[in-house]
């Protein structure tokens, strides 16, 4: 199973740990494309402070930022479930599963990022700041950058399994899945059953305890009907919608009472 999540805009100190070796992250296929999105970061963000806040979207409090993404080849590097924080990762507490659930994590998560395309949670990586939303005036649109090398990476680490993504649509434009892979994907959002609408704290707070869920009860479901079935024997009440045509994701919307 691969889960892909979104990062998050908050992260973690850096910390002192050994800067930062692009060639040692996973899926090495992204390696060009990551070094042309750091070798452009770091550029922009070493000259004109006010042009990289403006590029980057950043408000006035988060100038800081931008002196973080300049030092980003010599920062101190940690594993990126350390690095993202914020209400999903809250919510999955990685730091607090059993050793099992650890090496589940290690092999089933996959963390999209508009810097470097998509990372395991055990690949070490320093704090940054930079959204899949970003145009970066040398490369243009990240979301567009990415699209290519994912094209070929993605299936590859997919391999024959089930691909549970509960990215954001900014990061899902990186890689939409296709074909074969579409139609083992499942999608999910979820809704405040009352209102039946997204409220976004609560809506990544239950995707952080759902892949937490999965990761403790070491559920491993190779289709998305298998996925419908593991997640109401752990308790959350499912309604799926089945695609109608080949090659197409599964839709899941997952019911929650309490705004949480």
């Amino acid at each position: 199973m691969l889960v892909l999540l979104p990062p998050s805009e908050g992260k973690a100190a850096s910390g002192r740990g050994a800067p930062l070796k692009p060639e040692s992250l996973s899926l090495p296929g992204l390696t060009g494309a990551r070094l042309a999105v750091l070798e452009e970061l770091v550029e922009l963000c070493s000259g004109d402070e006010e042009k990289a806040r403006e590029v980057l979207g950043l408000s006035e409090g988060l100038r800081g930022e931008v002196a973080k993404n300049a030092a980003l080849r010599t920062a101190g590097a940690r594993p990126a479930g350390q690095i993202y924080t914020g209400v999903l990762y809250d919510a999955l507490d990685l730091a607090s599963l059993d050793a099992a659930a650890k090496r589940r994590a290690a092999s089933w998560l996959l963390v999209f990022s508009g810097l470097w395309g998509a990372v395991r949670v055990t690949d070490r990586i320093p704090s940054y700041r930079c959204s899949m939303g970003v145009r970066l005036p040398g490369l243009g649109a990240l979301g567009a950058h990415w699209r290519a090398p994912m094209a070929t990476v993605l299936p590859e680490a997919a391999g024959d399994g089930l691909v549970l993504d509960l990215r954001s649509a900014a990061y899902a434009a990186a890689w939409k899945p296709k074909g074969e892979v579409a139609g083992r994907t499942a999608t999910v959002r979820v809704l405040h059953a009352p209102t039946r609408k997204v409220v976004s704290h609560f809506n990544k707070a239950t995707k952080g305890r759902i892949v937490r869920s999965l990761l403790t009860a070491g559920a491993a479901p190779a289709h998305p009907a298998e996925l419908v079935e593991a997640l109401r024997d752990l308790g959350y009440v499912v309604e799926a919608q089945v695609p109608g045509n080949a090659g197409a994701a599964w839709a899941l919307d997952v019911l929650v009472d309490e705004v949480h």
